[in-house]
C-alpha cells in the first residue's frame, strides 16, 4: 500500500527562547492508503499538532508533509485550504454543523464552498451508508448526538476525499452511541476503501483501528497492529513518564 499521508522529520515548535514548547520532534511516518490509524498518548504529547500538521491545518517548523504527491511546505493559506476543502475530510468531537441547514445541505456544504457539482449517486450512497435515508430534510436540533456525528461523517465523505481526519469523533457520545459511529468509520475503511486517521483517548475506540501510533512529547514511540482494547491500555499506562 502507499502512504497517504507521509511525515518525514517533522517538528513543530511553539514560542520561542526559553518560553519554546516543541509539540512535535523530527517525527516521520506513513499512513497507508485505505487503512484506519488511531493516534494515541498522554495530554500534551503532540496528538493534535500531528493531525493539525498532517491535515494542513498547522504549518511544520522544519521538515516534509506530503499528502499524495503533494508537498504542502511552501504552499500558501489559500493554496492550504483550497486542498483541505477538495482532498481531506474532517471529523471533530463538535460536531460543527450549520443549524439553519438541513442534513443534505450540511452534508453537500464542503462541495458549494468548492464549487463542484454534487455527484447524486454517491451523495444517496453515503446518506445510506450513515444511515440518514429519511432525514436529509432535518435541521440538526431534530436529530441526536450520534445522528449529527453521522451527518459529519457523510459531509467528511462527500468530497471523496485521500483522507479522513478525526479528532475525537466519539468524544461527546454514550457508549453505545460511540460504538455505532466506530463501525462506521470502520465500515467506511473495509468497505469504501477511505483512509481514516483518529485522534483518541479511549482504548475501546482504538481497538476499531488497524494500528495504533503511540505519541509522547512529540515522538511515536511505538505502534500496534491489530489493536485490542485490553492490550492498548496496558501500552498507555506506560507512556510519557513511564515509557
Amino acid at each position: 500500500m502507499t502512504d497517504v499521508v507521509r511525515l518525514e522529520s517533522v517538528s513543530k515548535i511553539y514560542g520561542r527562547g526559553q518560553s519554546a514548547v516543541a509539540a512535535l520532534r523530527e517525527m516521520s511516518v506513513g499512513i497507508p492508503r485505505g487503512s484506519f490509524t488511531a493516534v494515541m498518548g498522554p495530554s500534551g504529547s503532540g496528538k493534535s499538532t500531528f493531525l493539525h500538521c498532517s491535515a494542513g491545518l498547522d504549518v511544520p517548523s522544519s521538515g516534509s508533509v506530503r499528502l499524495g504527491g503533494t508537498e504542502l511546505a511552501g504552499m500558501d493559506e489559500s493554496a492550504l485550504t483550497e486542498l483541505r476543502r477538495r482532498r481531506v475530510g474532517f471529523v471533530f468531537q463538535a460536531f460543527n454543523l450549520v443549524s439553519a441547514l438541513t442534513v443534505l445541505e450540511n452534508i453537500t456544504l464542503p462541495l458549494r464552498l468548492a464549487g463542484a457539482k454534487v455527484d447524486g449517486a454517491w451523495l444517496a450512497e453515503i446518506v445510506g451508508r450513515v444511515g440518514l435515508d429519511g432525514r436529509t430534510g432535518h435541521r440538526p436540533a431534530q436529530l441526536s448526538g450520534g445522528q449529527q456525528q453521522r451527518v459529519a461523517i457523510a459531509r467528511a465523505l462527500v468530497t471523496r476525499p485521500e483522507v479522513v481526519f478525526g479528532d475525537e469523533p466519539t468524544g461527546a457520545l454514550d457508549t453505545m452511541t460511540a460504538r455505532d459511529v466506530l463501525v462506521l468509520l470502520r465500515e467506511v475503511v473495509s468497505s469504501l476503501g477511505q483512509t481514516v486517521v483518529m485522534v483518541t483517548h479511549d482504548p475501546v475506540a482504538a481497538s476499531y483501528a488497524d494500528t495504533v501510533l503511540f505519541l509522547a512529547d512529540g515522538r511515536i514511540v511505538d505502534s500496534m497492529a491489530a489493536p485490542t482494547a485490553e492490550k492498548v491500555a496496558e501500552r498507555m499506562t506506560r507512556l510519557g513518564a513511564w515509557n
